[in-house]
């Protein structure tokens, strides 16, 4: 497929459709509250451990602090199911799950890639994705963060969902390191997914994640393919120059 195939939004083929039923119901109100009682406990266990052992402790005290793979919440699947539309259909070797957590969007990626491999700096997580990804044998996950993780295979695919705001700091030179680590595991052409908060740009959060996309895009190896902008998240598909 060629790149001007891939960089036009309105004719690329998807890997699926974007589901058209709204995205949420009243019983997602519990996600949010149950996800933001996670964060605030999550920022006091990091005040005296690290982030592995901060994240360890949290997925120790509920075996899903985020509801990311509770049936009730339907949100969270709507959502990877919208963000696996975002991707161009072509052939997918090798793919990297960022903070994968329980390793649901790793599971929601698998059938369309040949290997699959979710990170997490928390082993207890990881351990938890392994038993919920039993029989996919392509899905492989392992203990690591992205600040120190290298690897000798490139990736067709790089995905950073939800993740760049639990890192220490966020300066734009951060971002721009960051962004160029990320770019070094991509194989030529190769995809790199962004997904961050966001809410129309009227709370903090959402103009940091403004600006952390913005210094993406403005990476010179890196070209945008699309951005994406929802309610509550903002999507940005680049692909390496």
């Amino acid at each position: 497929m060629s790149k001007s195939t891939i960089r036009n939004d309105d004719r690329t083929p998807k890997l699926s459709e974007e589901p058209r039923d709204f995205f949420m119901t009243l019983r997602d109100v519990a996600f949010w509250i149950r996800s933001a009682r996670a964060d605030k406990a999550l920022a006091r266990l990091r005040s005296t451990s690290t982030a592995g052992e901060a994240f360890d402790i949290l997925y120790r005290s509920t075996s899903d602090p985020y509801g990311s793979a509770l049936p009730q919440f339907r949100y969270q699947r709507r959502k990877y199911l919208s963000l696996l539309s975002i991707l161009p259909r072509r052939p997918y070797g090798d793919v990297l799950d960022i903070g994968c957590g329980l390793g649901v969007f790793s599971r929601t990626l698998a059938p369309h890639a040949e290997r699959v491999l979710g990170i997490d700096v928390s082993l207890h997580a990881v351990s938890q994705a392994r038993s919920l990804s039993v029989g996919l044998d392509n899905l492989h996950f392992e203990q690591g963060d992205i600040q120190s993780f290298d690897s000798p295979r490139r990736f067709s695919l790089v995905v950073l969902a939800d993740v760049i705001y639990y890192l220490p700091t966020l300066t734009d030179v951060f971002v721009q390191e960051l962004a160029a680590k990320l770019t070094a595991l991509l194989e030529p052409g190769g995809l790199l997914l962004l997904v961050n908060h966001f809410f129309f740009a009227v709370d903090r959060p959402s103009r940091m994640t403004r600006r952390i996309h913005d210094v993406f895009r403005a990476s010179s190896d890196l070209a945008v393919v699309s951005e994406h902008r929802r309610a509550f998240y903002l999507a940005t598909l680049l692909e390496q120059r």
